[in-house]
């Protein structure tokens, strides 16, 4: 058993919703979160930066002596995931990859949507992983930047996020994606938005729930979860 906690960290609020994932599977695990809210958003800073705010932010996690990191930001974790396990011998733990299983195991069509930041979309992290895993699934991204300030703001379901959404998703629409993979830990904040948008033929795939399932059974592996009964303690940085 290990009673440290695991580390979060994303740019802003987005990665609650990976801590919201990881209170439901993991209830007894100490958490302790950091949201970078001073240099919001990543998704529009270049690779080098976005590398050198996610290094300083392992570095401040480590300092909480956490057991693991989730990196709850798709752009870092898109961008500079390598560069962080090479700087740390704890392991780290990106959105990427679980949402890309989910994604493939959900699409009927072969036609699957991929929505995040214009740093991960650049990145092409989720259509070379998607393709890896199946050749046949056709993949259509987009960079929808402002989803990230709109749930900064709280505006997560009005008539300007609805718009947006609809300016942002119909091109999507057009393809006959059955599929839609939340790229962005911010989105989920506007998932109804999202899903009134496309409607409920497309099926909305957010990596928070299987990045946490994820990191629970690596620590079942290691013998490391927190096998206390009570709640775990949860602390917040900004």
């Amino acid at each position: 058993m290990d009673t440290r906690p695991i580390g979060v960290f994303d740019s802003g609020v987005g990665g609650l919703t990976v801590v919201k994932q990881v209170m439901k599977v993991m209830p007894h695990e100490h958490i302790v979160y950091f949201g970078d809210t001073a240099r919001v958003p990543y998704g529009t800073k270049s690779k080098d930066a976005v590398t050198k705010y996610s290094l300083q932010n392992v570095r401040f996690l480590q300092s909480k002596d956490v057991k693991a990191i989730i990196v709850a930001c798709n752009t870092a974790s898109s961008n500079s995931l390598e560069a962080m396990r090479a700087a740390t011998d704890i392991p780290i733990f990106g959105v990427v990859v679980p949402g890309v299983e989910a994604a493939v195991r959900a699409t009927q069509n072969q036609k699957v949507g991929v929505i995040g930041t214009a740093a991960t979309v650049r990145s092409g992290a989720y259509e070379s992983m998607i393709r890896q895993k199946n050749p046949d699934i056709a993949v259509y991204s987009k960079a929808c930047p402002l989803f990230v300030p709109l749930a900064e703001e709280g505006w997560t379901d009005n008539d300007i996020s609805r718009l947006t959404a609809q300016q942002y998703l119909n091109e999507l629409l057009s393809k006959d994606i059955d599929t839609l993979v939340l790229g962005c830990t911010h989105y989920p904040l506007l998932k109804r938005c999202i899903g009134t948008t496309v409607g409920e033929r497309v099926k909305l795939v957010d990596p928070a729930k299987a990045t946490a399932r994820q990191v629970r059974d690596f620590l079942a592996q290691q013998n490391q979860l927190n096998e206390n009964e009570t709640e775990g303690e949860r602390r917040f940085y900004l």
